[in-house]
């Protein structure tokens, strides 16, 4: 490859120069990049590039009674730390790729983003050594400005390694690999806290406790450094380049978005905001209500990352196989509806209820994303599923802060009515999205083979048409 090339040259490209060739531990299994076990040891390295991420996102969450009462701050004041985090992403989730893409490349955005993740854990740490709330909250902004980026970069390199393999399953451990971070972090911060309480009290303690996220984020940043320098081996040794797998935002492909996109944003920001934001309160609401220790809490409010972690693999699957997305997204929200409802007015044990959500928040993200794709064209999936995000974002950041104050005003009774007024509204537009697509032939709501079957024609008659003009 000449000096010339980097990981931005185009993927198709013709190299007068001999073939790499490769000698001693370079040329073993495990060191050679045209062989399989080599990329599934990449495959790896790069489930860990985001661990730190998702380790550190629900630390608020693992440790909320400790914050709240460390720091003296109201639980609205507490559900800021996650308010920060989205903000930036309401902007940052329109321009990430195109970063990737088109200004950093794969391999500097990646290292980039993980040193924005790991420097605003640390800022989030410090600020609580200091008992400085603001200086937290800058902490968490930071963080926020490399935590869904760098999700993005790895999407990217892991269409760079595996397209046309395993790329769907590869997606879905990716998934189920974060949410291992998120349990991690919700049943070791408790017990940590307690450790470090032997020895220092107070603020103090709790910072303490958060640096360790930072040493969890450090380990992200060697991967994308240890990624960076093993996809620009691959890069020599196969003489191959960037692929890029965002399409450039256009803002004015808005115009051409229809009504059942919209309505697919709003499913997206009313499921979601009754599901994070509610993690995020869940600790202290299961230590009251069920009078459960912290150790049992953290595991009960981590059952939704457990079982998804799991399941959504095992779903996306299904219903790849089955089809049917509509159904099984109303099947979702309904689910949920009812173990928020169970939660809410009940006394049964919240084990089953949030094990069972766990079921309803895979099957409804392996069901609701891949739509997006049914109703924009090819060209504007990246804008689509931008504004998507964005809008995700812009709901968890103002929900979490009118979350945090209901609890304090209101208890946690009257935030369940409102999680649950949320997953109506996203239950009446997902209804009206079944019936607006049956009413349009019903693209959405088509079975699997039903799918395959017009695929094949489709390939037949470009089959044909090419023919004829040959």
């Amino acid at each position: 490859m000449s000096t010339k090339d980097t990981e931005k040259t185009p993927l198709i490209k013709t190299y007068d120069e001999p073939e790499v060739e490769l000698a001693g531990c370079g040329a073993t299994l495990p060191c050679n990049p045209k062989r399989g076990l080599h990329r599934y040891l990449i495959l790896i390295i790069m489930c860990f590039l985001s661990f730190g991420s998702y380790f550190c996102y629900d630390n608020p969450a693992a440790l909320q009674d400790n914050m709240t009462r460390d720091l003296s701050i109201s639980v609205s004041q507490f559900m800021g730390f996650y308010a920060w985090y989205s903000w930036p992403n309401v902007i940052l989730c329109f321009f990430g790729g195109f970063l990737i893409d088109r200004v950093m490349g794969v391999r500097l955005g990646a290292v980039i983003f993980s040193l924005f993740v790991t420097a605003g854990q640390v800022v989030f740490a410090l600020g609580s050594f200091a008992n400085k709330y603001w200086l937290m909250c800058a902490g968490r902004f930071i963080f926020g400005i490399g935590g869904e980026s760098l999700a993005v970069a790895q999407n990217t390199y892991a269409v760079k390694w595996f397209q046309g393999r395993e790329l769907n399953m590869v997606f879905g451990l990716q998934l189920s690999f974060s949410r291992v971070g998120s349990t991690v972090n919700m049943n070791v911060m408790q017990p940590l806290y307690t450790f470090i309480e032997k020895w220092s009290t107070g603020y103090k303690c709790l910072g303490i406790a958060l640096l360790v996220g930072a040493v969890m984020c450090i380990l992200s940043l060697l991967c994308a450094l240890a990624l960076g320098y093993f996809d620009k081996r691959a890069d020599r040794v196969l003489k191959r380049a960037k692929i890029s797998t965002d399409e450039m935002i256009r803002i004015r492909d808005v115009k051409d978005f229809g009504f059942k996109f919209w309505l697919l944003c709003v499913i997206c920001v009313a499921y979601y905001v009754a599901v994070f934001p509610f993690i995020g309160l869940g600790l202290v609401f299961f230590e009251m209500k069920w009078g459960l220790e912290p150790g049992t809490a953290n595991t009960v409010n981590s059952l939704v990352y457990i079982i998804s972690a799991i399941a959504s693999p095992l779903f996306g699957f299904l219903i790849d196989k089955i089809g049917k997305n509509v159904f099984w997204v109303i099947l979702g929200i309904t689910v949920t509806i009812g173990c928020h409802a169970l939660m809410a007015f009940t006394f049964a044990s919240p084990f089953v209820a949030m094990s069972i959500l766990g079921l309803a928040y895979s099957v409804l993200a392996s069901a609701l994303w891949p739509m997006a794709s049914m109703v924009v064209k090819q060209h504007q999936l990246g804008t689509a599923y931008g504004i998507m995000q964005a809008i995700q974002n812009l709901g968890l950041a103002t929900i979490a802060i009118a979350a945090g104050s209901i609890v304090d005003t209101k208890g946690y009774l009257i935030l369940e009515v409102f999680f649950l007024a949320w997953l109506c509204i996203a239950l009446i537009a997902a209804v009206l999205l079944y019936l607006i697509d049956e009413a349009q032939g019903g693209v959405l709501n088509k079975s699997a083979k039903q799918r395959r079957k017009e695929r094949e024609i489709l390939e037949e008659e470009q089959k044909r048409e090419k023919e004829a003009i040959n």
